[in-house]
């Protein structure tokens, strides 16, 4: 039995990488996580094929391989995963497909075969089971959130080893928190559920013996969730992996209140983390107090990503704008604590209402909700009427963008960051072949075949003099910036 797992291509996003990948010389930022861990439930006996949409193409011969075609995929690929869905019905595939986007949206996909949504640990085992015998359901779904210590070790073996930058690992489900917006604890619930420290360093070393050495992404919604665990277990258990061992670094999620707890920052950065990304989401505390962002409330923010940088960690921040308590002034407000903290990669998104979360309930009881959630929260649309009027709300946002991701702007926060960045004595990163190409490309790229190329330059010498450790960091970092240039100068007006 031949099975074709496939991954529906991103549209092009602020946050897809496109520019920075080209330079980069790869092809997507890091492979389907669900789909390689799904593929390892599979029974050994079927013959399995992936095909990532973002780095190859599904050709006819990969449809007349397969006997079943499996699909999972977020939101923002809906439109995607229905062009995939086509041609697999018209190709004669048995269809199955979970992940967020099918298990929030079951009734839009009544052409697939079979719908097994929520998480795979508990809803996969029956379909196989009922599959086996011939008597497989239309729909597998289940209100449990199970021990993920059932788990098993991602199938990495079938994922092109050269077309990404990175690869992602899950160590936790759930978050404690209940902010108004957020699908997370929908999809997985409040209780934070781990996998144990050995499961990790058998995921790792799994990933090391195939050769990986770069960034790994701990793709939880909350790491931080439960900050004893983290020390007592965890941490450690990272601590004692890297040993020994070259080339392997560690980014992840994790909420503001990291900022108070210096020996959990401290013993990050000796497991080797070397950035989170942190939901901060508004500036305003009535805003906050509106989306039930409770931990994030009556607090200096701007002083709070200054320790978390100073302690070894570089802070990306997501940012929403279109609260109801939002007024025109928000936009040039958030541009100038942006640009204080030194928040390089500022993922700013207008406000949108996933189905099934409590701010979705309730603008839907408001009238307010005017259709699905497109998934890209960059592209100026949203499925909510906003208070502001929306021409005010888009174009405000247009300026905003293209105030932060211009070059000087831009520039001038990678020196404010490095200011307060303490980076670890020892770099975890490995030079590859690749970095030294994707460098003498940037170096043409952006450092001559722009108009303002000289201030690239000025930028890598006055780090090469002042901070010579960041110096990688600061490539990385003017990579991304032009990426984000390009895409905030090519939104429409």
């Amino acid at each position: 039995m031949n099975a074709l797992l496939v991954y529906p291509e991103f549209p092009e996003t602020f946050w897809g990488m496109k520019h920075a990948l080209r330079i980069a010389g790869k092809k997507a930022t890091s492979p389907p996580l669900g789909l390689v861990t799904v593929a390892a439930m599979l029974p050994e006996s079927w013959n399995l094929r992936l095909v990532d949409l973002n780095v190859a193409e599904l050709t006819d011969d990969d449809l007349r391989w397969a006997d079943y075609g499996l699909v999972s995929a977020m939101v923002l690929q809906r439109d995607a995963a229905r062009r995939i869905i086509d041609r697999m019905n018209a190709a004669g595939l048995t269809t199955i497909a979970g992940g967020p986007l099918f298990t929030t949206e079951p009734d839009a996909f009544d052409d697939v075969d079979h719908l097994v949504l929520n998480e795979a640990e508990v809803t996969l085992p029956p379909f196989l089971a009922d599959f086996e015998r011939g008597e497989a359901k239309h729909v597998y779904t289940s209100s449990e959130f199970p021990d993920v210590t059932s788990s098993p070790v991602p199938m990495w073996d079938i994922v092109d080893p050269h077309a990404y930058t990175s690869r992602a690992i899950q160590y936790s489900r759930g978050c404690p928190h209940n902010c108004d917006f957020c699908s997370v604890t929908q999809l997985f619930g409040h209780r934070w559920r781990t996998k144990s420290p050995r499961q990790i360093v058998a995921e790792l070393d799994r990933l090391y013996a195939l050769g990986w050495r770069g960034p790994v992404n701990f793709v939880d919604d909350n790491l931080t969730g439960r900050p004893r665990i983290l020390r007592e277990e965890l941490l450690p258990a990272l601590i004692e992996w890297r040993r020994g061992k070259t080339g392997v670094s560690f980014g992840t999620q994790a909420g503001i209140e990291l900022a108070d707890d210096p020996e959990l920052m401290q013993m990050m950065v000796a497991a080797g983390f070397d950035s989170v990304f942190v939901g901060i989401e508004t500036i305003d505390d009535d805003s906050l107090a509106e989306c039930n962002k409770r931990q994030n409330r009556s607090r200096d923010l701007l002083a709070d990503v200054h320790r978390i940088q100073r302690a070894g960690l570089q802070v990306n921040g997501g940012f929403i704008v279109g609260f109801d308590n939002d007024t025109p002034s928000v936009f040039g407000r958030l541009a100038e604590f942006i640009q204080k903290s030194g928040i390089t990669t500022a993922m700013v998104g207008l406000l949108q209402a996933p189905s099934g979360t409590k701010l979705f309930d309730r603008l839907k009881a408001e009238g307010r909700i005017t259709g699905r959630m497109s998934g890209d929260n960059v592209n100026g649309s949203t499925n909510i009427i906003t208070r502001m009027e929306l021409p005010t709300l888009q174009r405000g946002y247009r300026r905003l963008l293209r105030d932060i991701y211009s070059t000087d702007r831009y520039y001038a926060r990678i020196r404010t960051f490095l200011r307060n960045y303490r980076p670890p004595k020892s770099s975890p990163m490995q030079l590859r072949m690749w970095h030294v190409r994707a460098f003498f490309r940037a170096f043409f790229k952006i450092g001559f075949a722009t108009r303002d190329g000289w201030r690239y330059h000025g930028l890598l010498a006055w780090t090469l003099f002042t901070r010579p450790r960041a110096f990688p960091t600061a490539i990385v970092l003017a990579i991304s910036g032009y990426h984000f240039r390009l895409l905030a100068e090519a939104l429409p007006d």
